[in-house]
């Protein structure tokens, strides 16, 4: 019943293996994917397997780094695969302050477009957020991102910023790093989080968990997030798959 929220099985380091690896999930229990395209390949990407897998599901969206690439066409198009029958979420979005090929006005507004957007056609977001923890919240607020909700992916920042998040309708989602020995902010967020906002993700291939730190993840892995999860909880780990597998369905209307 393992639920990873967040996945890119679309990337070109699955191009050779992606049904060995899809296999080897469902093996370890996982039993929803949600793929996330965020630009013209990847969305075409995510949209191609959730077609070809009943439990796969996609997100698309345009990703901060490529936000000056983002045109009133790609918009539209975006608008139109909302009413697809597997997208279940728009994103990622966001923004990210880390690489500098968008401009940070530029990643702003198609930020603000897209929540617009998930507001018109009535989808939870999927938030992509590196060293722009501040201006996130801002925006989401100015937006009444409330409205839709969604996940904070990856998440890595404040338990402040997760409590400010929650209060407008948001998941906080936990992926590899949340079991690295020296991720200290993770380990104390999932820690107190309430167990009805909390999300487990691979964000494969990248941020592979602890022993398998700096290879290729996969969404197999989950498993070991959510052993985590519930080490640091002291719950079992039954209950952390239960919720979280609740919660991603809820969130995403997955009957």
């Amino acid at each position: 019943m393992l639920f990873d929220t967040h996945a890119h099985l679309n990337a070109d380091q699955f191009e050779e293996d992606a049904a060995e690896v899809i296999s080897r999930a469902q093996a370890e229990g996982v039993s929803n994917i949600v793929v996330v395209g965020f630009d013209e390949k990847t969305i075409k990407g995510a949209l191609k397997l959730a077609e070809e897998y009943d439990f796969i599901y996609a997100a698309v969206g345009w990703h901060p780094v490529d936000a000056i690439d983002m045109t009133d066409e790609h918009i539209a198009w975006l608008e139109d695969l909302a009413s697809h029958p597997k997208v279940v979420a728009l994103g990622e979005m966001g923004l990210d302050y880390y690489w500098d090929k968008s401009p940070k006005n530029v990643q702003k507004e198609v930020f603000r477009r897209q929540i617009q957007l998930a507001k018109k056609v009535k989808l939870p977001i999927i938030i992509h957020n590196r060293d722009a923890h501040e201006d996130i919240v801002t925006i989401l607020r100015e937006e009444n991102a409330s409205e839709v909700g969604g996940i904070m992916h990856c998440f890595g920042s404040s338990l402040e910023i997760a409590k400010q998040c929650m209060e407008m309708n948001f998941y906080i989602s936990f992926g590899g790093p949340v079991t690295f020995k020296n991720a200290k902010r993770p380990k104390e967020v999932a820690k107190e989080l309430p167990l009805d906002r909390l999300l487990i993700e691979t964000d494969c291939p990248y941020l592979a968990p602890h022993p398998y730190r700096g290879k290729r993840n996969e969404p197999s892995y989950v498993k070991l997030i959510a052993e985590e999860i519930a080490n640091l909880k002291g719950i079992t780990y039954e209950e952390v798959v239960q919720v979280t597998n609740d919660n991603a369905k809820k969130l995403f209307a997955i009957k």
